[in-house]
């Protein structure tokens, strides 16, 4: 049983990976970040949902994360490698069904590629540590960046401040 589900497992990376990348997106190379594993260690340290967005460069559902209506003060890190991303002073409500943010922790702690997937053209942004998909960036975000950190929420873990 356990045999027949790494299989189907192995099955779906490999389909959702072609897919990524006959639609234009080549994601990172993980020879690039600090945080490096095997396709197998990922899977096994992620859930499903995690693995796909933050391997696989995928999308969760608008309106499904928890994260969405996080309003305490604290800290969202990658679910991947644990690093701070984004301070919760910079999430702000955006109306796209996404955590949004309007500046990470600092300017080292995401990276951006160029993706061309689905026909359009849009900056991806990525751990720096380990080169996981996070969402997208857009201009039409709050002052004072104007920018929009558009992130899937189960790429994010939340850490509260301490009280």
């Amino acid at each position: 049983m356990e045999t027949k589900m790494q299989r189907r497992a192995l099955l779906q990376t490999l389909l959702l990976g072609s897919a990524a990348l006959a639609m234009g997106h080549v994601p990172a190379l993980a020879a690039e970040f600090a945080v490096t594993r095997t396709t197998a260690e990922w899977q096994r340290i992620l859930s499903p949902e995690a693995f796909r967005v933050l391997r696989l460069a995928d999308t969760e559902m608008a309106g499904t994360s928890p994260l969405l209506k996080e309003k305490r003060r604290g800290t969202f890190a990658c679910a991947g490698c644990d690093q701070d991303l984004f301070p919760s002073t910079t999430k702000y409500e955006s109306g796209t069904g996404w955590p949004s943010f309007w500046r990470p922790v600092n300017a080292k702690a995401v990276g951006t590629l160029r993706d061309n997937s689905h026909g359009m053209v849009r900056t991806e942004v990525h751990c720096s540590r380990c080169g996981g998909h996070l969402g997208h960036i857009f201009d039409d975000g709050p002052r004072p960046t104007g920018l929009r950190y558009c992130i899937n929420g189960v790429a994010l873990k939340f850490k509260p401040a301490a009280a």
